[in-house]
């Protein structure tokens, strides 16, 4: 007999507790998700993350708005990367501003999407995070490709290598780091190495705008597939 599937662990973070009840009472009822807990800022949410660590369950996935005060949703993004590797986060904010973007994907941050999406699209990116796979939302997704449009003459410092082509066409193929490893045989560290070096070469801030810049270059079709 197969065992039961775990479910996706949800912190949900935001000052707003009508937001929170809200996304609460859709997650509720969504069966392969359950929320461990809310909070109002971004200390907080650092604060019950590592309540929760103590016991045993940490949240896979923290929804994270990005306007919050005391800490904001950056900020608090930033911490929970650095502390928690482990952890995804969806940023989930009623701004697109393009430094807002920026500045949540730098903090790393593996969706954004808008408080207007439906609670269908909120599942779907938490499903995603979970998988490691980059999801925006549209309006996101065409902001952070408008801002790509114009090549800055001196982002390019050197030629990306072979290996670094290789891993940035799996990179826009959505693959997250350790399917990146299996499929060129090298270790989780190694890809992380070439993320971070194709990133500076680029002058880019995150894996989602390297991603539109391969299909902009013609390494994969926006469908996500490589050209042959």
């Amino acid at each position: 007999m197969m065992a039961e599937a775990l479910p996706i662990y949800v912190l949900l973070v935001d000052d707003h507790a009508v937001v929170r009840r809200g996304i609460e009472a859709y997650l509720e009822v969504v069966d392969d998700i359950e929320m461990l807990g809310q909070a109002a800022t971004g200390q907080e949410a650092l604060e019950r993350i590592a309540q929760f660590e103590a016991v045993g369950q940490p949240p896979d996935v923290v929804l994270m708005d990005i306007i919050m005060p005391e800490m904001d949703g950056i900020a608090a993004t930033a911490a929970i990367k650095q502390r928690w590797p482990e952890i995804e986060v969806v940023a989930l904010t009623s701004f697109i501003e393009e430094d807002k973007i920026h500045g949540a994907l730098r903090a790393g941050a593996i969706g954004y999407l808008l408080k207007d999406a439906a609670a269908s699209e909120v599942a779907a990116a938490i499903r995603a995070a979970h998988e490691g796979q980059m999801r925006l939302d549209p309006a996101v997704a065409r902001r952070l490709s408008e801002s790509l449009r114009e090549p800055r003459q001196s982002a390019l410092v050197e030629p990306l290598t072979e290996r670094e082509r290789e891993v940035l066409t799996l990179v826009a193929e959505g693959k997250a780091n350790k399917e990146i490893a299996r499929e060129l045989g090298i270790g989780d560290r190694t890809v992380r190495t070439h993320v971070t070096s194709i990133l500076g070469k680029l002058g880019l801030v995150s894996r989602t705008q390297a991603a539109i810049y391969a299909v902009r270059e013609g390494l994969v079709h926006e469908s996500g597939r490589p050209l042959a």
